[in-house]
């Protein structure tokens, strides 16, 4: 089930108008405000524009934004593991302090400083959230580094130092950092749609799911959709994202 959804929102986001072929910034003005039907599956906004149309059309720039952030945090992150790791010493000491008082921070909040910084867009939002997961695959990757260093076996054979990290940390630390990445993947998604909702996102009328839930905070009462069906899908693949993460950590466990 989970990654079923998960392959349906990828779909939503490679090809939306194979799934939602309306137009998502168009809609007729007398049909404003409809409840979700057979017509309309999420129901219409305040300018009669189909909702299911647009939350489809917004996966494309939420989930680019998510996924060029989880491969930030997991370039740059892994890298800064790699080398703090091999290094050790000072450097080692130095960069782990910078990594420690980096998580105490919610990544939220680092995000949402980076952004108010870097300014309005969705490219900006990515980078944001990016560096905001840096930390995390750092600490995870010096953790295999060292793990594979105090393993006497990993040297018996007299090989030299990068040979090993090549050949025996990055295929150890795989499942671990894949495990991570899509933990870190649901949290990107969340952290894409906060600064969406909050107005730093992409420029409206375009559609991406944080704005979408935004637009509609002010007519919970009357149109309660608005808000509650783009939430729910974001709250779906967040849920499928960790049953994927779980079952990963399950198969490495073992």
């Amino acid at each position: 089930m989970a990654s079923a959804i998960v392959i349906l929102v990828l779909g939503w986001a490679a090809v939306p108008s194979l799934f939602a072929s309306g137009d998502p910034l168009s809609g007729v003005p007398t049909q404003k405000f409809q409840g979700p039907s057979a017509e309309h599956w999420f129901g219409t906004d305040r300018l009669g524009r189909d909702l299911y149309t647009r939350v489809v059309h917004a996966a494309g720039l939420s989930l680019s934004a998510t996924v060029f952030a989880v491969l930030l945090g997991l370039v740059a992150g892994s890298l800064i593991g790699l080398v703090v790791g091999t290094t050790g010493g000072f450097v080692d000491t130095a960069i782990s302090r910078i990594v420690d008082v980096l998580l105490s921070i919610p990544e939220l909040l680092i995000s949402l400083a980076l952004v108010t910084v870097l300014g309005v867009g969705t490219r900006n939002v990515a980078i944001a959230v990016g560096v905001g997961l840096i930390a995390r695959f750092a600490r995870v990757m010096r953790a295999e580094v060292l793990r594979v260093r105090n393993a006497p076996a990993a040297f018996a054979s007299g090989v030299r130092w990068h040979t090993v990290l090549f050949r025996h940390v990055l295929r150890n630390a795989y499942g671990p950092v894949a495990a991570l990445a899509a933990i870190e993947f649901g949290v990107a998604v969340l952290a894409v749609a906060a600064l969406s909702f909050l107005g730093y996102g992409a420029v409206p009328p375009t559609p991406e799911w944080g704005s979408l839930i935004a637009e509609g905070r002010n007519y919970l009462a009357t149109a309660w959709w608005l808000t509650t069906l783009p939430g729910l899908v974001i709250i779906a693949l967040v849920l499928a994202t960790q049953r994927i993460a779980r079952a990963i950590h399950k198969d490495n466990a073992r």
